[in-house]
């Protein structure tokens, strides 16, 4: 059996007080986090970076499928694609050229 010790007054916790520096260097991470999100809000093509995550996850589903079923070479493939759509996700889509959509 483990042994029950009381806790006594002695037994204090050590903590340490953040730094003025500390708290600005956190604040001003939390400003650059919240400006990249106003700044993801605005983008053209947000609704389509929004299903990504729903994308990925199906996919996931598929490929285990697949990896389940012996179909390593479609598993694999769609696990490519994936990582391609992953990489691709937070780039900024390109202006259409004049003749196009």
């Amino acid at each position: 059996m483990h042994e029950v010790r009381p806790v006594t007054m002695a037994e204090k916790r050590n903590y340490r007080r953040r730094s003025d520096e500390d708290r600005i260097a956190e604040m001003e991470a939390r400003i650059v986090e919240l400006r990249e999100k106003i700044q993801s809000r605005d983008r053209a093509d947000q609704a389509v970076v929004d299903e990504v995550p729903k994308v990925q996850k199906r996919l996931r589903e598929f490929a285990q499928l697949a990896m389940s079923h012996g179909r390593h070479d479609i598993a694999n493939s769609t696990m490519a694609f994936m990582a391609g759509l992953e990489r691709m996700k937070d780039d900024r889509p390109e202006p259409a050229r004049r003749g196009e959509g």
